[in-house]
């Protein structure tokens, strides 16, 4: 029983747990071999968030001032200013609204003919033309388009295209 005891514990050897140099160079190397197969997929991603949020806007604003239009009862205009990158609802002269579509400098809106669509009560819009913003985002290499289509019923629709 008390032999156990006196027998002397093997000699344990110096092991270090630690990495070595080359270990860590492989690592990283294996890691920035990675991010840079990653790196253009992200700022694709990126530029379709701008476009799609930018799209989201107008849509939000169009929405609004065709409801605005049945419930006024009264034609409600909706304007996009270029200059400014807003998009302001009116109604017999006065502002309801405006909406800030600055989100980023590398998003650029193009109306197709016009840059006021006006709502009237009877769900329709004036004129005779479909009317669409074009949203381009030329922040990545792949440069990204969205379209916020209303048509002459007041129907809007919002589709991702593919490139500029």
């Amino acid at each position: 029983m008390n032999a156990s005891l006196n027998t002397p514990l093997p000699k344990l050897k110096n092991v270090s747990s630690g990495f070595t140099l080359i270990e860590l160079i492989v690592t990283i190397a294996v890691l920035a071999i990675i991010v840079s197969i990653a790196a253009p997929n992200i700022s694709t991603q990126l530029a379709n968030q701008r476009v799609k949020l930018t799209a989201s806007v107008i849509e939000t604003a169009l929405k609004e001032a065709k409801a605005e239009s049945i419930i006024r009862r009264q034609n409600v205009t909706v304007a996009y200013n270029n200059t400014a990158n807003t998009i302001t609802l009116q109604a017999s002269g006065a502002n309801i609204s405006s909406y800030d579509i600055s989100a980023s400098s590398t998003v650029s809106i193009t109306p197709t003919t016009v840059t006021a669509v006006i709502f009237q009560p009877n769900k329709l819009i004036a004129g005779d033309d479909d009317i669409s913003y074009s949203i381009c985002d030329s922040g990545s290499s792949n440069e990204t388009l969205g379209q916020v289509r209303v048509n002459k019923i007041a129907n809007i629709d919002t589709t991702n295209t593919g490139s500029c």
